[in-house]
């Protein structure tokens, strides 16, 4: 149990919150474990298969507390929210806008434009910094696709050509990933993106620091007044927060990514803190999750620039000031959704 900022995360699989009075009471095999008041509480998120109180669930509600589950490896299950606070006609108007292809084609390019131009500079940067350490001609040849795909999307025709141009820049910036990893190679390597489940420890963190995100882009979304379940890129299907998924596009590389490579190679977390299952999934333990929450939300105090309002803000309200951005793009506010550009 960990409480961090105004979100109390339960990271033991083996917890089960519950109701006394005002306080969130945390047990395991019936012996309590700790409460916290939730009047201190904006979140709670838990790790685990044992669940919650149905007082729990409808206080959360009545407080609009949210309460999100994750299972042990960091994949989101479900979400439990109070009353949604938002402007009903912003939400028409992205209904309407969504449905426009040349709309939803425009906000997406810019997404996948963040998201490229992002991943070019993370590139850039480790080889600035690392040139002793990493193939700079590989890198430098993986970078200089990377600005020929920007050309290539900010021409497209349609979101189909669009998926095609990301899913080939994808490749091209995790095919020099490994470069990233200086440290600890023996336990951490990267060799290709795997999800359901991840099998190796460094997929492992990037799901898991990618459900972090998600959330936390979900939650910014909703705050301002927009429907996270309807995208402008990724398929809409039930239960799917399609809009969350394409705003994290343009701040995985700088915001997660380069989170999950600084604490590989600060050796922040070690590969003792890793275990494989018989079916070939990696999970962290408990202690490993715990660090790497605790560094997340250090990472989300730190200050920098926003590029486009010349402000500085924490890198955790980053999915806030993007939301609010789309938010006015939609209103008619801004001639177009201006994406997050890292440098």
């Amino acid at each position: 149990m960990k409480k961090l900022l105004n979100t109390l995360y339960i990271t033991s699989e083996d917890s089960y919150l519950s109701l006394d009075g005002e306080n969130i009471v945390v047990s395991e095999n019936g012996c309590e474990k700790g409460r916290i008041p939730l009047h201190n509480l904006e979140g709670i998120v838990t790790f685990g298969y044992r669940g919650t109180s149905p007082a729990l669930m409808g206080a959360c509600a009545d407080r609009n507390i949210s309460l999100c589950y994750l299972s042990p490896q960091g994949k989101f299950l479900a979400r439990v929210s109070g009353k949604v606070k938002g402007n009903v006609i912003l939400r028409e108007q992205q209904y309407r806008s969504f449905l426009n292809d040349e709309t939803s084609l425009n906000v997406a390019k810019n997404c996948i434009i963040g998201k490229i131009y992002n991943a070019r500079w993370v590139l850039e940067r480790a080889t600035r910094d690392h040139s002793l350490q990493v193939d700079v001609e590989k890198m430098k040849e993986a970078s200089e696709n990377l600005k020929n795909s920007l050309n290539y999307v900010k021409d497209c025709q349609s979101k189909e050509q669009l998926r095609g141009f990301e899913g080939q820049a994808a490749q091209i910036y995790f095919g020099v990933f490994d470069e990233l990893i200086l440290q600890q190679k023996k336990d951490f390597f990267f060799q290709g993106r795997t999800k359901r489940p991840p099998t190796d420890n460094v997929n492992a963190l990037l799901s898991f620091v990618y459900t972090l995100l998600t959330n936390t882009i979900t939650s910014a979304l909703e705050t301002v007044g927009l429907d996270p379940y309807v995208g402008c890129f990724h398929t809409e299907r039930p239960g799917r927060v399609s809009l969350s998924l394409d705003l994290i596009e343009e701040l995985r590389p700088v915001l997660a990514d380069r989170f999950v490579v600084s604490l590989i190679n600060k050796k922040m977390i070690s590969g003792k803190g890793f275990k494989k299952k018989e079916n070939g999934a990696v999970l962290m333990n408990d202690e490993t999750r715990k660090t790497v929450l605790v560094e997340w939300q250090n990472k989300k105090r730190e200050i920098l620039t926003h590029p486009f309002l010349k402000e500085k803000v924490e890198w955790g309200m980053i999915p806030y000031v993007q939301s609010m951005l789309l938010a006015r793009y939609l209103r008619g506010d801004l001639d177009a959704y201006p994406p997050f550009l890292w440098k």
